[in-house]
């Protein structure tokens, strides 16, 4: 038997396999709520323009409507043979209210109908993902400022660098989600166009109201061309891109996690909630959170390619090619999703070892840069020729096993004769820290004011800098 939604012009039905290729209901069925109010708008503007009488109208809302509601309560029955969520909703549609039902399809197509459905279900799900953006800088920004003073290792080349503080290190990441929460937003902004009414390709004769359906859907306006709305993935793409930068993003802090929770490193405990144990070895504690957050990249960035690649050689305007761009973006959007709730429970719940952190800050002559901008500084020494001072410094101190605090004024001077005594107050990593006070650099202060910005920004809210511990307790990682 041939389709009875397009059988007119074919004789007999398809072959099992060409019917399981070319049936998407098995993952299109996900955009019910997006292709039930497409069709209301439509049905709205129809009858508002007079090509539909106002019965058939409310007729076909109130079959909608109830569709909806079946979908919902999981009693309604997708069929492959129908293909896809459009002609399952519209099937069931005349089933419940007739002849009524075949008037809906006026003056569009399946074309421009999944072009607005997915524009839709994309939007709602960057609507999604901006907010747990949000909500993770936010706890970001909350345990930013609980360690606004607590001295760890930054780290170059996964070497010890200089020290910084943790909260500086977290709120790091509050900048890139930032930037992340920005591309979303423009993604937004540039797929908020209404494809409906391009109908196939070319537009239609009848006289519709392209605005009016635009404005109910909540887009900012029609697209401009019936070619290009058909046609254009590029919302799609532009999401899917932004997805990977941000799931990267994750990736590299769930790297971190995973890599301080070591026993080698020891700088956090993450709880039980968000670490698995092992099969044979009972001591185990396994940061598999972490560690598929990390992986979800893999998959984010596959999609994006995926469906470049198809579209890349596609002549305008729709090909069934276009069919794939759906299951991999649906696969991506869920996993950037789920990676973020993860990330903000990890987050939220992790808890710091500031023993271990300070004392890894004090290994591996952390504080040497210190030393030569106090010889550029006080000894009024060129940066390169302290530099090199500097490194005799540090190669006195490989011979004695000692760290810089370790020597003398009399092993400094046996240097260089114009080092003195002041020499001595930039030696701890809490005076390095603190030192940092330029726009954008680790002092407590600088950190504390940051939080206090984008606690504002996240919240509406006017916030305060924390106050800044200043203590003599090393072991907590206070200032001396």
């Amino acid at each position: 038997m041939s389709n009875r939604m397009w059988g007119g012009r074919f004789q007999s039905g398809p072959d099992a396999i060409m019917e399981e290729i070319n049936a998407s209901i098995g993952f299109d069925q996900r955009l019910y709520r997006q292709d039930i109010a497409g069709s209301i708008a439509h049905a709205t503007m129809l009858q508002e323009v007079g090509i539909l009488t106002a019965e058939d109208k409310d007729a076909i809302v109130a079959g909608l409507d109830h569709v909806r509601a079946e979908i919902e309560a999981g009693t309604f029955t997708f069929s492959r043979g129908l293909e896809d969520i459009h002609m399952n909703v519209e099937s069931r549609l005349k089933e419940l209210i007739g002849d009524a039902a075949g008037r809906l399809h006026t003056a569009r197509s399946r074309n421009d109908q999944v072009a607005t459905d997915f524009r839709l279900y994309v939007r709602d799900a960057l609507d999604t993902l901006m907010a747990q953006i949000s909500t993770l800088q936010l706890t970001l920004v909350q345990r930013a400022e609980e360690e606004v003073s607590t001295i760890m290792p930054g780290f170059t080349h996964l070497q010890n660098a200089q020290p910084v503080t943790f909260g500086h290190h977290l709120m790091a990441y509050v900048e890139m989600l930032g930037r992340d929460h920005g591309r979303f937003a423009d993604a937004r902004a540039r797929l908020n166009e209404n494809p409906l009414g391009s109908a196939a390709l070319a537009g239609t004769p009848y006289p519709i109201d392209r605005q009016m359906t635009a404005t109910a859907l909540g887009f900012d306006r029609p697209t401009a061309n019936s070619l290009d709305g058909v046609s254009d993935r590029d919302f799609v793409l532009e999401t899917l891109s932004a997805a990977a930068i941000c799931a990267m993003h994750l990736s590299r802090f769930a790297e971190e996690l995973v890599i301080w929770s070591s026993a080698q490193f020891g700088f956090i405990t993450l709880s039980d909630k968000f670490t698995t144990g092992s099969s044979i070895m009972p001591q185990k504690r396994n940061p598999d959170a972490a560690e598929l957050i990390r992986a979800k990249v893999g998959r984010i960035m596959g999609a994006f390619t995926a469906l470049i690649i198809v579209m890349k050689g596609l002549p305008l305007t729709y090909s069934k090619d276009m069919q794939e761009d759906k299951e991999v973006a649906f696969d991506a959007l869920d996993s950037l999703s789920l990676s973020l709730a993860a990330m903000t429970g990890m987050v939220a719940d992790l808890q710091p070892r500031r023993d271990r952190m300070r004392a890894s800050a004090v290994v591996g002559f952390s504080t040497a840069t210190d030393v030569a901008d106090w010889l550029v500084r006080q000894a009024n020494i060129p940066f390169r020729e302290a530099h090199h001072i500097t490194g005799r410094l540090v190669a006195l101190c490989e011979e004695r096993g000692i760290g810089l605090e370790g020597l003398t004024i009399e092993d400094f001077k046996s240097v260089d004769a114009r080092i003195d005594s002041r020499i001595h107050k930039v030696l701890s990593v809490e005076a390095s820290v603190a030192a940092r006070t330029s726009f954008g650099g680790t002092a407590p202060e600088n950190v504390a004011r940051e939080a206090a910005r984008w606690r504002s920004a996240l919240t509406g809210e006017a916030a305060e800098p924390v106050a800044i511990k200043r203590t003599r307790g090393h072991g907590e990682g206070g200032l001396g």
